[in-house]
């Protein structure tokens, strides 16, 4: 079982693969990355100026501030000397799909909402997700393009618990697809990744549920080249930095 860890901070992670976790509360954050918004490249900075919304405008600084200092730590580079580039789309094959480091260093994977942002660092391919609990009429106008089995979990439950049982299984579910870099370009109900308290056995794909606020549910998945077990799929559990 998962450890509670403090947020906002470095967190490391006992699962196989994931060599690093950051989770932070963007209020805490937003007035340091806004200061050091000149360690973004010009793409992120035109981003970063187009947003309407100072909520929308924070969670983006914050996360892509910590991604760059993150990952200029683990390359022993400057955060603003990291090159980043995108991987073709698996859509239309266009130059927008995942960003990745050249030769893939490392790997990452970064989710921010509106209060939340988690950052994943691994030496494979990883995908994290964050995501506020939905309304409960979006638990029903979406729940039916979810695998027929997560279907079934989340239909059993009593309805007061639905959306938390349903952000479980979308975070879980967006991680694994971030992580193939497909994103939600592959059909919702093709990857069966659960909607119960621990998360479903993948083959391929390890998974786990990341401790976040109240209000919010959050889950990393990791290839499994480093499991030395493909049976069990532990929580992620983590200690502060």
């Amino acid at each position: 079982m998962a450890t509670e860890a403090p947020l906002n901070g470095e967190q490391t992670a006992s699962l196989p693969g994931v060599e690093l976790l950051w989770v932070g509360r963007v209020a805490e954050h937003a007035v340091d990355a806004l200061a050091h918004r000149d360690v973004l490249d010009a793409a992120e900075s035109a981003r970063l100026d187009g947003f309407i919304r100072p909520q929308d405008r924070d969670a983006y600084a914050v996360g892509h501030v910590a991604l760059r200092r993150l990952l200029g730590a683990r390359l022993g580079q400057a955060p603003e000397a990291v090159v980043m580039e995108r991987e073709s789309c698996t859509r239309c094959d266009g130059p927008h799909g995942r960003p990745v480091l050249p030769g893939n260093a490392v790997h990452f994977s970064l989710s921010h909402t509106k209060g939340m942002v988690l950052i994943a660092l691994a030496s494979d391919p990883v995908g994290i997700d964050v995501e506020p609990l939905p309304r409960p009429t979006t638990v029903v106008d979406v729940t039916p393009q979810l695998h027929p089995a997560e279907r079934r979990e989340i239909e059993r439950i009593p309805a007061d618990q639905r959306p938390l049982a349903f952000a479980r299984c979308w975070t879980r579910k967006e991680s694994v697809l971030k992580a193939r870099g497909v994103g939600l370009n592959e059909d919702l109900s093709l990857t069966y990744v659960g909607a119960g308290p621990q998360p479903a056995v993948n083959a391929d794909w390890l998974l786990a549920d990341v401790p976040v606020d109240p209000g919010f549910a959050a889950a990393v998945a990791v290839c499994r080249s480093h499991a030395p077990d493909a049976t069990a799929a532990p929580d992620a559990a983590a200690q502060a930095g």
